[in-house]
């Protein structure tokens, strides 16, 4: 169970109570300590935060008109955004950045998604290569700056990564945003603290960021620790927080080491990172839904996915506008990601699978599809047709039939919205929608 299903259902036991007591609050107390912990967060921490969420529950009365269950999840509210630190705005300025952190942090991936995030965003960014320890680390950077479409320097084969970032710092003159990938370890030893002095004091940052996995567990609070003392820290990225059931210990690390988390990882791709925002996070592990960043999600996707704004507004529904749809929708993530922005995260995972399966099925036998078919599915009524389509596309003739028939369907209900005047006045301005 992942720390928001271990939220999720704590807080519906609470719901479920028809009177809030001392006892009743104790008993939710004890199933927040059992998520909390089973996420990874320290000991110390849970202790203290369901201290304070009992002396409020129990000290203080919800105001006029608030239901007591209602009052209580806002006190878990505040309390665990309080526990995972400020929410992060990036300044969008001429920075230097240094990385930290130990091997299988997923580093130096790291360092080339902000390079991308800030290059994106207006800032010509360069990378610099000072892990001097790990084999093959220059060419993983360099190649991963050729992704991401930002400059890089590195000298290979030398040893002193001091001499590299002043180097560097002269290659990447005029690049606003200039960032330096250190050496890790498997821990913090003395030879890594020197290191880090070393190139710290040659390169001069602004920001001074640890990179911890969010399947690090509870000593991701000690690392963070022992980091700040060596080189003082500025603040946090966690990443891999796409697969991981657990990354409360390492969010609320830069609450153990009195910083905060900037940005966290949601994914493999050079474009999946993003500024950490704590109470959006805390509303997507209770179940609050969250429209604005669905629509910046889908607006990327649109983007990434090279498709015309004009494309996305549909005047008529064929396979041809409906593929142009999916090809968004492909770009966007995993379904459940979708779903639980939608404030439904607790979606039988057969459910979501089967759903996303079947997603992939339409577009490989729509792709497979004439021109003419996407724009006239009368076409489609010819046996030969259907055999051919579901041959180009490693699909049964069933399963074409299947999405015909689910097509029309939705082009039924999709013309009926069309000329219902409420509707169209209630759906005025959203994206993709032009009935």
């Amino acid at each position: 169970m992942d720390l928001g299903e271990g939220l999720r259902q704590a807080l519906a036991k609470i719901s479920r109570s028809t009177i809030i007591d001392a006892k009743t609050i104790k008993e939710f107390n004890k199933e927040l300590q059992k998520s909390l912990l089973s996420a990874d967060v320290e000991v110390q921490l849970v202790l203290a935060i369901t201290r304070r969420i009992e002396e409020k529950a129990l000290k203080s009365k919800p105001p006029a008109g608030l239901a007591p269950r209602d009052y209580i999840t806002n006190i878990v509210y505040d309390e665990l955004v309080a526990l995972m630190g400020k929410s992060h705005t990036p300044e969008l300025k001429p920075q230097r950045i240094l990385m930290m952190g130990l091997y299988g942090s997923g580093k130096t991936t790291t360092s080339a998604k902000l390079a991308k995030y800030y290059q994106d965003r207006g800032l010509s960014a360069g990378l610099i290569c000072c892990d001097m320890t790990r084999p093959a680390a220059y060419e993983q950077l360099e190649s991963l700056a050729k992704q991401a479409n930002v400059s890089f320097f590195g000298i290979k084969g030398e040893k002193d990564p001091a001499k590299v970032v002043r180097a560097g710092l002269e290659a990447l003159r005029g690049k606003k945003v200039i960032i330096c990938d250190t050496s890790g370890r498997n821990a913090l030893d003395n030879q890594l603290i020197e290191e880090l002095k070393s190139v710290a004091a040659a390169f001069n940052p602004e920001e001074k960021i640890l990179v911890i996995s969010a399947d690090t567990g509870q000593v991701a609070g000690r690392q963070a620790r022992e980091f700040d003392k060596a080189a003082k820290i500025s603040g946090v990225i966690v990443t891999k927080m796409d697969g991981s059931s657990k990354g409360g210990g390492a969010l609320s690390a830069a609450t153990a080491a009195n910083t905060n988390v900037l940005f966290i990882g949601i994914g493999e791709k050079l474009s999946n990172i993003e500024p950490f925002d704590a109470d959006k996070f805390i509303g997507g592990l209770l179940g609050i839904p969250d429209i604005s960043s669905l629509i910046d999600k889908v607006q990327s996707a649109i983007k990434e996915a090279d498709i015309k704004p004009e494309e996305m507004q549909v005047d008529e529904l064929n396979f041809d506008t409906f593929y142009t749809q999916l090809k968004a929708m492909s770009k966007m993530g995993p379904l459940k990601n979708l779903f639980g922005m939608m404030g439904a995260p607790d979606l039988p995972n057969e459910m979501v699978e089967k759903g996303q399966d079947k997603l992939n099925k339409y577009k490989h036998i729509i792709s497979s599809m004439t021109k003419e078919e996407r724009m006239d599915e009368s076409l489609l009524h010819s046996p030969s047709r259907i055999a051919r389509i579901a041959k180009g596309s490693g699909t049964t003739e069933k399963e074409v039939h299947q999405l015909i028939s689910e097509f029309n369907r939705m082009k039924r209900a999709f013309n009926k919205l069309k000329n219902d005047r409420n509707i169209k006045k209630r759906l005025a301005g959203m994206p993709g929608l032009n009935i």
